[in-house]
């Protein structure tokens, strides 16, 4: 939202707010520069002798150890200070040449007190090397021009241990690519055959639409944004588009499509959509909008660029993300519940690539035009973004934008229960965040359509199985029992997963097999600010469902509110979430917990519950909105109309759409509003106000 008043500057030292060129943020590349500047200090503060090693304070150590954890703080901000560097023509404030190349001849001495983890297959270093490798080509005239050939050498040498390794099957591979890159670039000893088949496996990793998957499974997040494009876009600048520009023109077509919907997850006030693992990372999440201006393959306009990647930044600075100059573990401030154990007190620095930008010369169209309003503060939006899954929605009131998850699951994941409540639950949001720890994370209450026995969960929407993404419907099906937890710690890979479970089935004499009997089938409907929420459960036992909305989180306990048939909490800033039955339920009931959520202390979700499911197959309705407009529940309700024939739903709304449902497969229209103008067996079809009908066969 526009802001015209003069508020003080989000970090020391930066200039006035420019409120022409910038009527939205205030911000102009100055800003920018004096950002990084401002995030450079606070972290080299914590610098080694030979400032090989940056050693953050607060949050925990990773699971690699405190030398790992140095080496991620030296090369993070070391992106950031080449970032920073190539904008200034090699100058910036502070010894950013002197400091980091000692702390890289340092590192790079094995004989040394300061040296760095040798690179090993699976090795966080792999990681860190990627960055250290992109810094050193950007600060090639300030840097790597002024080492001796020795000394390159003994740099080279470190790098180069990056081939022949073994990595995880995701964006990993994409670390050996510009590392060679850089090598290759400055004359080196580089593997060209370690570039073309990582390339090659990641080509096979992209699904459509700009999305790629981070992995061979169905895997979309912010990784897209931070990693897949980034990399790409960094190669392409390196090397590629001068070696292997038919590649490097595939790359800038899949970003510049990308970005055609990726522009729709990030709120009014600069929030990108709270989903997926890392998200520490925070506004790392705008690189790939950098990276499409960078290289010219961007739908965006400059102004809208620059207004949604200045919005991202200024959003996690105003919400505490920086402690006495630190980003902090967590999303806003930190919250170690919803870190991974990959991650470190340096971790958060990997946000460093969403000041991408600093690459783009100051002529440039991106920092010369004035700012251009965001998608969700144009109008009100429904987009189905069929590649990763998503039913995304906007509303221009509030700038909320939510996002119905029917296809990412990151399936099979490294975690205690086997999925992670950032991938598994059916919405997610902009201005909300799961609970991941506790009893609700234990119940799965949030945004989640749950079996019950007794009030206790019956497995997980673990892996999930699309239906369709298109128009205004998302549909998905899973099977509760498809993937049992495994008691114990978590263990480090896959093959170490299947151990343990074999060892639980010896010892325990029970057999931790699949079970596909129970099925349940889940479609959103999208109807801003909320969703119409269809279920369907095929069972052959009796069985409660639950049905949670969103979960709100604040530093005070949250209003709640309710009716015989809905349920709604309420943030002290206004921020309201509600479920309410349209057919089905018979209760409805608030779910509190402390410490579970990113988004503060206190945690409340309203949620639906039915009693024992009568076998073998029911259909419930909810209504599930957030909003910072005004509601009434009951008005909410009223708007809407349902009615339900066996596995037929037809739903009504006041404005003159209507929507019908065909559960489990495609059925013919006759009798149905649709039958005069589709005569043909559909899934899904809406007829919208002016009397067309949108038909998807599924």
């Amino acid at each position: 939202m526009r802001d015209g008043g003069r508020a003080p500057p989000l970090l020391p030292g930066l200039p006035d707010d420019d409120r022409e060129l910038s009527p939205f943020t205030g911000w102009t590349k100055a800003h920018w520069e004096g950002s990084a500047d401002a995030l450079l200090a606070g972290a080299r503060r914590y610098a080694s002798a030979k400032h090989a090693s940056l050693n953050l304070p607060g949050g925990r150590l990773s699971r690699e150890g405190s030398a790992m954890n140095g080496l991620e703080g030296f090369a993070r901000t070391f992106l950031l200070a080449a970032f920073r560097l190539r904008s200034g023509g090699g100058r910036a404030p502070g010894d950013l040449v002197d400091g980091y190349a000692e702390g890289l001849l340092a590192g790079t001495d094995p004989g040394g007190g300061e040296a760095w983890p040798r690179i090993a297959s699976h090795s966080q270093a792999a990681v860190e090397a990627a960055s250290i490798a992109i810094a050193l080509y950007e600060t090639r005239p300030w840097l790597w021009n002024r080492l001796t050939d020795r000394e390159r050498e003994r740099v080279g040498t470190w790098l180069a241990a990056v081939n022949g390794k073994t990595f995880a099957f995701n964006n990993w591979l994409l670390f050996p690519v510009v590392v060679n890159a850089f090598l290759k670039a400055v004359g080196g000893e580089f593997s060209q055959r370690e570039i073309e088949r990582n390339l090659d496996t990641v080509d096979s990793f992209y699904r459509r639409d700009g999305w790629y998957s981070d992995g061979p499974g169905q895997s979309f997040d912010h990784y897209n944004s931070w990693a897949f494009h980034f990399y790409t876009a960094m190669w392409s600048r390196m090397e590629g588009s001068l070696n292997d520009p038919g590649r490097a023109a595939v790359y800038d077509d899949r970003l510049k499509r990308f970005l055609v919907d990726y522009r729709c997850l990030f709120a009014g006030d600069g929030a990108p959509v709270h989903y997926g693992r890392s998200l520490l990372y925070r506004f790392g999440a705008v690189a790939a909008v950098w990276a499409g201006a960078m290289r010219g393959a961007t739908p965006l306009s400059p102004g809208e660029a620059r207004r949604l990647a200045s919005g991202a930044v200024q959003h996690f600075l105003r919400r505490g993300a920086l402690r006495d100059g630190i980003l902090q573990m967590g999303w806003h401030r930190e919250f170690l519940p919803g870190v991974q154990d990959y991650s470190g007190p340096a971790s958060p620095y990997w946000a460093s690539k969403g000041f991408l930008g600093l690459l783009i010369p100051p002529e440039h169209e991106v920092w010369r035009a004035t700012e251009d309003a965001l998608a969700v503060e144009r109008s009100d939006f429904s987009r189905a973004l069929p590649g990763p899954g998503f039913l995304v929605s906007g509303t221009a009131a509030d700038g909320v934008v939510r996002l119905a998850n029917h296809r990412s699951d990151h399936f099979p994941v490294e975690a205690q229960r086997l999925t992670d409540p950032h991938y598994r639950k059916l919405a997610y949001s902009t201005h909300t965040a799961p609970n991941v720890a506790g009893e609700s994370a234990r119940r799965d209450v949030d945004s989640q359509v749950t079996l019950t026995e007794g009030g206790r969960r019956i497995g997980e929407r673990a892996r999930i199985h699309p239906i369709v993404v298109r128009d205004r419907f998302a549909a998905s099906f899973h099977f509760p029992g498809e993937w049992p937890a495994v008691p114990g710690p978590a263990p480090r890979s896959l093959r170490a997963r299947a151990v343990r479970k074999l060892r639980t089935v010896l010892l325990s004499r029970r057999m931790w097999l699949p079970d596909w009997r129970e099925r349940v089938e889940t479609v959103s409907i999208a109807l801003p600010p909320g969703e119409i929420r269809i279920t369907h459960i095929l069972t052959p036992e009796r069985r409660g469902v639950r049905d949670g909305g969103f979960a709100l989180a604040a530093d005070e306990p949250l209003a709640r509110r309710a009716g015989s048939a809905w349920s709604m909490v309420q943030r002290p800033d206004g921020l309201t979430s509600l479920v309410a039955n349209l057919h089905g339920y018979d209760a409805a009931d608030t779910h509190f917990e402390e410490g579970v959520n990113a988004f503060g202390r206190y945690s409340a979700t309203p949620y639906l519950a039915a009693g024992d499911v009568v076998a073998p197959e029911r259909v419930y309705v909810s209504l599930v909105v957030l909003t910072s407009s005004d509601l009434d529940p009951e008005d909410a309700v009223a708007g809407v109309r349902v009615h339900v024939d066996r596995r037929r739903v037809t739903v009504e709304c006041l404005d003159g759409e209507t929507f019908l449902v065909h559960l489990v497969e495609a059925a013919s229209c006759d009798g149905s509003f649709a039958e005069s103008l589709f005569p043909e067996p559909a899934r899904f079809v809406r007829r919208s106000r002016d009397g067309c009908v949108h038909a998807i066969r599924g």
